[in-house]
């Protein structure tokens, strides 16, 4: 037995091999094949087969509390005034030592939608500010 399924509150984020700092939420690894059915009309089976379609990745939204800089904002700001700038982003699961358990690698990731944080006077909430990511490719080591 390898032990218990770890916790999904610690993991560490870097953008090309940069620490990105603290995030409070990542979500959206995930993966897809889409399925073409086809069928010719002599064949003895009734139903179609399935044959394997178009990969598709979800994009990846990265959430963090606001602290100082504007790292998040500069990155779409670029692909907003020219060509978008693709980076490798990496999602480390960890366990109670900070050692990798497993790792999401993102390709060819750049930001699709930026979001500032909202603001109310009478809540007590952190200021939260989010990137949502498109990619080509997501492999896990």
């Amino acid at each position: 037995m390898e032990g218990y399924p770890k916790p999904k509150f610690r993991f560490q984020v870097t953008i090309d091999n940069a620490d990105a700092g603290g995030f409070s939420e990542v979500s959206g690894l995930d993966a897809s094949i889409d399925p073409i059915e086809y069928r010719e009309g002599n064949m003895k089976t009734e139903t179609p087969m399935k044959v394997a379609g178009l990969r598709k990745y979800s994009n990846v939204t990265l959430k963090k509390g606001v602290i100082t800089g504007k790292a998040f904002y500069d990155w779409i700001v670029i692909g907003l005034t020219g060509e978008v700038k693709q980076k490798e982003v990496v999602i480390t699961l960890v366990d109670e030592k900070y050692e990798k358990v497993l790792a999401w690698h993102i390709t060819k990731a750049w930001p699709t939608k930026y979001t500032a944080p909202d603001f109310n006077a009478t809540s007590n909430e952190i200021a939260i500010e989010s990137l949502e990511l498109v990619h080509e490719g997501m492999t896990v080591e």
